[in-house]
This record gives structure tokens, C-alpha cells and sequence, in this order.
């Protein structure tokens, strides 16, 4: 065509990125790649081909790791780990600074290599991918320089097995090593089957930068190669993927002892209110479902529209699919690439196939010929309970329904079992930063979509997982309390045969709903002294009690937005009624377990109480300096509900520290008290009682904690569970979160000193909140 010609149609012209360099990297090393272990390649084995999904050519052909491999890697990880740690934060800086500017060096072939393994657009990997990885390590380059003065309390994990998806292969390469390396882990990663090159070219630039042996390992293979990961000898397990993966692995590391973090599959609302700048909606729509060719985790892929705007929106949306130009990933005026692989491209096709519901629209474009290429479809008239509505599609379609109300779009918004990103449409910031909080979701863009950054934490709620990538949240992951652990000594209740102390059945009761409650299974038990005293009896609860004990933390919603000054008051008055009775609970406490400690347990129960009163309103968010012109808002927010089984020592002060930083946060609870010594909770029913706690807010249950353990586990209605009992329980409570993905705090085994530095602090007020960024961007 000719300049007038062009001028005269403005039709796009052939814009093709040159491969030469990166099919030039790729011919040198004779296109077959070994594992990077302890800072050398190894041979090539047998394994398989990684192929172009635009044209189907094979690029390389990988090697399959052996068992034996993730051996060796996992311990030349641990070899390193020592020293790596031991440089300290500013040398460790120094080497993550060196990555970045390696990534910066060698951008151009980062981006083509991606392209040709992956088939996203050039210009998304070019423009978003490669420049955020480089922010990633520029980043947490800084968090290793400041680790030393500002988390002076934490020390690394140990070595880190991490396991990253296709999607972004890069890009999670980055977000899971930089944190790791800067808080001075060693780590052993596999990338994706599909997607492995640029982690190999990473690879040889850790070599480049001279990062010493066994810091970054790297093994390539298929599904079998993660499950060695997760079963190896490694301290901590990072897994971007899917759902149905996510819970395997919990399941795995269950009682392991190994830490974990879990971002998972989504089903992000945008939505989209009748008084949007729809023109702008439609724009952030292209990126929100059609970026990376819609296999993005959080992409808005369930389209919200507000009723009285919707036929508008939708015309509008039609003719901007159809302007939408599918082809070759290296031609840089491309919208839409190929999907990762013919599997992929089949799963999607079979899942729309199958759709009979609502009306589809295909966008009215050319489809390349070969390649696993689809086009953007638009499928409207669903409902919320439609196959589509509700799982992952993974590829570029979109689905849809309306709402009337700004409450019916937050209801349908919370209809998933996922909660990992939203969008919010509105020139009005007043209903955007009223519906914002109401979402379930860890990440809340408004007026924009897939907005990252290093400095803003990324992750997600139910069952698109646990834990956050990116800012000093995204650390907690990689750390660690500094200090030696101990293990936790069994404690057998004592026995006897005295008689009670009064002839008046003084049968303690369980606490549910804000009244005292006979147990639904009719038994008690007895509770002896060290002397064999017969101190009283005790209610056994069982499933149904936990299930009533569950509706009444539901019932008391409002809690959660009551607040801090009104929690603190409350925690005030808790601890006051406490100290009033101080002696008859020293007095209890000595004749539970024995000895004179009694007096000191409840002196720190009461300083705790204040401790987390004083916390009530002030474990303030943040504000992210983040690379738009607006902000990012770090919201704490309470988990919902938390069951805690309590801890067997220092009955009363266990309870007091699981409970007081849970509702401190605006949390429900439902406390499992001490099995041994059961009756300091009993007691402690009274104070409550007298405390002015809303009913539902805290329920305790007493009796046998291996019976109530697998059950709050996988209540569908509790969102976390700690396990601060006894060390089978971990176990129990792991396994039995990978039902639905609820977040747990176990201790594995390991005691902590209740009475002192261990029994508070951050730690609880971390375990008790999730973090929800809310992007704000400014001006007209």
C-alpha cells in the first residue's frame, strides 16, 4: 500500500518484531536444555518438545526431571543457604540489583523468547511483562537492603520450592524468586511444561551475575516433576496454578511442617454501573479479558452490566470485538494471540460447545489458518448459576448478565467460590468506594484492570487461595519468627476419684450465640485436680454444636463492621471484668494444673487484652506508591470466621491470646478450649457474660478437639482455622482445609511460649486480617 492508500483506509500494516536473536540463542545451545543445578547445566535427557502455539514449530526439545534431579537441586539449595542468608541484606541486595539490570540488558530477547514460547502479543510481553519483572527484582532489592532495620524479628525459611503456571512465564518467575531471594531463602523452581525457555535464558544471567552456586535452581518437566517438588526436603512451597492442583497440594503438605502459598484459579466480576464512561469500560474490558488472550487468573471475565445501560454497553462492546485483530504473536499492531497449546485451545472450545444458555456473539474478524488461535466471544443472557458464570474458562471469552441495584451487583459479584480480582466501573468514587469493600476478592481495580506492581501485594480469598506476591505483605511468606523452636509436650489430664465440692450439679456449659448451651450430644466428662480432686464436669461438644456455634458467628456480621474504638472499649471491658476476678481465676488455674503460675497467667491475660484493645484501631493499611497517577488503598480487612483450637498449656491465657487479636480485627470466633484444663474457659464464659460482647462474636465449645478439628476444617462457613493444640492436629486441620481452601495457622508440633513475646504481636494481627488492594486512579 501506499502512504495516501494508508492514510486514505488507516488500515493496519505489518509490524513483525525480528526472531533472529532469540532463534540465534536458542540454535547456539543446539536447542536442547538440561536442569540448572547448582549453578551449571546439566546434560540433556530425554523429555519433551516446547513449541511455538502460533505455527506449531518446535523450538527446543527440555529435559524431564528425575527424581533424582529435584534431589540434587533441592540440596545444593540447601548447601547455599547458609551463606546466602549470611551475606546480609545489602549483599544480597546487591546481587538482586545486578539481576534487574541483566533483565533490563537483555529485555528485547526476554520479550521474544516469551512470544515465540507462549503466543501472547508481542507488545503485552514487551510492554508489561519484561518491564514488571525488572520492577520485581529492582524491588525487592530494596526489601533485602531494608530487611535487617525494618523486619529486624524475622530470619528465612530455609530453601523454597516454587511452581509457577504458563501464563506469564516470566513474570511469575519474578514475583517468586525476587521475595524469596531477598529474605535470604534458596530456591528450587520448575516452570511450566509449555512455557520453560525463559526461565533457562534466567537462568544464565543468575550465572552472569555472578549469584553464587545452589542460590537459584531450576528443573523443567511436567505435573510429575511439581509433586517431587512438593515432596522433597524443601521448607516452603509457592504454587501459582490451578484449583484442582492448588488442593492436591495441600493436601500433600499437610503436617508437613512446610510453609505454604497457594494463588489459584478466579473468576473476576466487572462491573460496570450505568453511570461509567462506557466508552473508557469498553477499553479496560479489551484488557481485562482479552490481555494474554483471556489465560490470565484474574481476568474480568464475568461481565456485570447495570440494567438500564446494558444494550448500550453491549452494542458498543460487539463493535469493539470486531475491530479486534487476531494473528501472528510478533506483529506488533496484533490484539490477540494464540493460546498456550492445542489442549488448551480444546478445553475452551469444549467448554463453550457445551453452553446452551444466553445468546454468543463471535467477534467478526479473521481467524488465522493453523495455530491455536480462537476468537473473543461474547456470550450474554446467563445466569448466575450457569456452568460459564461459575468455572474458569481460561481463554478469551467473556460472560454476562445484568443487575438493577448496587446490592444485586455485589451479590452476584460474591457469587463464586473464587475471590481473587474485581473490577468497578463508576464516575461516582462515593458507590466505588462503597462497593469496594464489599467484594470478595483480594485485589479491587476501579476505573481500570490488571493494574500491577511489586509494591502492591497480589493474591486472593476462598478458593483462589492463601497468601500475597508483592509488597511487605508478599514477605510474611518468605520469613520466619527469628529464634529456636521447641516441641510441644504432650500434657495428659490427671485423674482421680475424689468427690465434687458441693452436692450442686455444676456442669459447665458450652457458650454459643452469646448464651450458655447444653452440649446436643447429653455428655460430660469429669476434671480432676493434681490432687485427684473432682473439680467439675465439663460439657462435650460435638459437630452439631459446632454447627450452631457457625450460625451464630454468621449471625453476628455486623461485627466485622463495627468499629476499632467500639471493639477496643469492648476488649477494655473484658480485660477489667477479668482483673476484678483475678484471684478466683489464679486460684482456679493453680487447681487445674497445678502449681502457683495461676497469678501470672492472668496478670498477662489482662495486659494482652489491653495489648489488642490498644491494637483494635490502630493495625492501619496503607497507601502503595504505585506507577499510576492514582494509589493503591492496602485495606486490612477480618477473615469472617476463625475457629481456634486452643492450646492445651496456659489454658486461660491460650484462649485470651487466640481470641482477643481475632475480634480485635473484627473477626467472629469459635474457640475449642484447652482439652486438659477445660474449666478456665468455663469460667471465663462469666466474664464475657458481663462484658457486653455481642452474641455470636465469640462462642467456645469444650471437650475433645480431635472430634471438632476435621469438622471446623472444612465448614464452609468458618474461613480459617488455627491449631495451637495438639500435634496430630495440624495434620487434621490441613488435609481437611484443602476441601475449600481455607487459610489455617498450625503449629506443627512446636510450642510457643504463651506467657512472653511469642503469645502476641504482629504475627496474630497478620493471621487475623487479609489485605485488599483498592487501585484509585485520579484526575479527569
Amino acid at each position: 500500500m501506499s502512504v495516501s492508500e494508508i492514510f486514505e483506509s488507516l488500515d493496519y500494516g505489518a509490524a513483525p518484531e525480528c526472531v533472529d536473536e532469540a532463534q540465534a540463542w536458542l540454535e547456539a545451545r543446539g536447542r536442547r536444555f538440561g536442569h540448572f543445578i547448582d549453578g551449571c547445566f546439566t546434560a540433556p535427557g530425554e523429555g519433551f518438545e516446547s513449541r511455538n502455539p502460533a505455527n506449531g514449530q518446535v523450538l527446543a526439545e527440555l529435559s524431564q526431571a528425575s527424581a533424582a534431579d529435584v534431589d540434587a537441586a533441592v540440596r545444593a539449595a540447601r548447601r547455599a543457604q547458609g551463606k546466602w542468608a549470611g551475606l546480609g541484606g545489602h549483599g544480597r541486595a546487591r546481587y538482586l540489583y545486578a539481576l534487574a539490570r541483566l533483565l533490563q540488558k537483555y529485555s528485547r530477547l526476554f520479550a521474544v523468547l516469551e512470544v515465540l514460547d507462549n503466543g501472547k502479543p508481542i507488545r503485552e510481553a514487551r510492554d508489561i511483562d519484561v518491564p514488571l519483572a525488572q520492577r520485581h527484582f529492582y524491588y525487592h532489592a530494596g526489601m533485602a537492603q531494608l530487611m535487617e532495620s525494618e523486619l529486624p524479628d524475622a530470619e528465612a525459611l530455609g530453601v523454597c520450592g516454587q511452581i509457577i503456571p504458563w501464563n506469564f512465564p516470566l513474570l511469575m518467575l519474578a514475583w517468586k524468586i525476587a521475595p524469596a531471594l531477598a529474605m535470604g531463602n534458596c530456591v528450587v523452581l520448575k516452570p511450566a511444561e509449555y512455557t520453560s525457555l525463559t526461565a533457562l535464558l534466567f537462568a544464565e544471567i543468575c550465572r552472569e551475575a555472578g549469584l553464587p552456586k545452589g542460590v537459584v535452581n531450576i528443573v523443567t518437566g511436567d505435573g510429575a516433576v511439581g509433586e517431587m517438588i512438593v515432596q522433597s526436603d524443601v521448607d516452603r512451597i509457592a504454587f501459582t496454578g490451578s484449583t484442582e492442583v492448588g488442593r492436591k497440594i495441600r493436601a500433600a503438605t499437610a503436617g508437613s511442617g512446610k510453609a505454604l502459598s497457594l494463588e489459584l484459579g478466579g473468576k473476576s466480576p466487572y462491573i460496570v454501573f450505568d453511570d461509567a464512561d462506557l466508552d473508557s469500560a469498553v477499553e479496560g474490558l479489551v484488557d481485562a479479558i482479552w490481555f494474554n488472550q483471556g489465560q490470565v487468573c484474574c481476568a474480568g471475565s464475568r461481565l456485570l452490566v447495570h440494567e438500564p445501560v446494558a444494550e448500550r454497553f453491549y452494542a458498543k462492546l460487539r463493535a469493539r470485538m470486531d475491530r479486534l485483530r487476531i494473528g501472528d504473536p510478533m506483529d506488533k499492531s496484533i490484539d490477540v494471540g494464540a493460546l498456550v497449546d492445542p489442549m488448551q485451545l480444546t478445553r475452551v472450545s469444549e467448554m463453550v460447545a457445551a453452553n446452551a444458555a444466553g445468546e454468543r456473539y463471535v467477534a467478526d474478524t479473521e481467524l488465522p489458518q493453523g495455530g491455536c488461535f480462537y476468537p473473543p466471544t461474547l456470550i450474554t443472557g446467563l445466569n448466575p448459576a450457569d456452568a460459564l458464570m461459575q468455572e474458569e474458562i481460561f481463554g478469551p471469552v467473556l460472560v454476562s448478565t445484568t443487575f438493577r441495584t448496587p446490592a444485586e451487583a455485589v451479590q452476584l459479584a460474591n457469587n463464586s467460590r473464587y475471590g481473587l480480582a474485581a473490577t468497578i466501573w463508576s464516575e461516582n468514587i462515593n458507590l466505588a468506594l462503597d462497593v469496594a469493600p464489599q467484594l470478595a476478592a483480594g485485589i479491587v481495580w476501579v476505573n481500570g484492570t490488571n493494574l500491577m506492581d511489586a509494591a502492591a501485594g497480589f493474591g486472593g480469598v476462598r478458593e483462589s487461595g492463601f497468601g500475597r506476591e508483592g509488597g511487605w505483605e508478599g514477605l510474611a511468606g518468605y520469613t520466619r519468627l527469628r529464634g529456636s523452636r521447641k516441641r510441644l509436650k504432650e500434657i495428659v489430664p490427671f485423674s482421680g476419684d475424689g468427690s465434687p465440692e458441693t452436692s450442686i450439679d455444676r456442669t459447665a456449659k458450652l457458650y454459643i450465640g452469646g448464651k450458655q448451651a447444653r452440649p446436643d450430644s447429653g455428655y460430660s466428662a469429669p476434671v480432676w485436680g493434681k490432687s485427684g480432686a473432682l473439680l467439675g464436669q465439663v460439657s462435650l461438644a460435638n459437630r452439631k454444636d459446632l454447627r450452631n456455634a457457625v450460625e451464630a458467628a454468621q449471625a453476628a456480621k455486623s461485627w466485622s463492621r463495627s468499629t476499632g474504638h467500639l471493639r477496643a472499649q469492648i476488649l477494655y471491658y473484658i480485660a477489667e471484668n477479668l482483673a476484678a476476678r483475678s484471684d478466683e481465676f489464679a486460684r482456679r488455674l493453680d487447681a487445674l494444673q497445678g502449681g502457683k503460675a495461676g497469678a501470672k497467667e492472668v496478670e498477662v491475660g489482662v495486659r494482652r487484652l489491653f495489648t489488642y484493645a490498644a491494637w483494635a484501631d490502630k493495625y492501619d493499611g496503607q497507601v502503595h506508591g504505585v506507577p499510576i497517577r492514582g494509589v493503591a488503598l492496602a485495606m486490612k480487612e477480618p477473615v469472617g470466621v476463625i475457629g481456634a483450637l486452643c492450646p492445651a498449656e496456659a489454658p486461660l491465657l491460650g484462649l485470651i491470646s487466640c481470641m482477643a487479636p481475632a475480634i480485635a480485627m473484627g473477626n467472629r470466633v469459635i474457640l475449642a478450649a484447652s482439652e486438659p484444663f477445660p474449666l478456665a474457659a468455663s469460667d471465663f464464659i462469666q466474664v464475657l457474660e458481663t462484658s457486653d460482647v455481642p452474641a455470636g462474636v465469640i462462642n467456645i465449645l469444650t471437650g475433645r478437639q480431635e472430634e471438632l478439628a476435621e469438622p471446623m476444617a472444612r465448614h464452609m462457613d468458618i474461613d480459617a482455622v488455627w491449631c495451637f493444640g495438639a500435634e496430630a492436629l495440624s495434620c487434621v486441620v490441613e488435609r481437611g482445609a484443602a476441601s475449600n481452601i481455607k487459610r489455617s495457622w498450625v503449629n506443627n508440633g512446636f510450642a510457643r511460649d504463651w506467657l512472653g513475646a511469642e503469645g502476641e504481636g504482629r504475627e496474630f494481627l497478620q493471621a487475623a486480617t487479609e489485605v485488599k488492594n483498592i487501585w484509585v486512579p485520579y484526575g479527569e
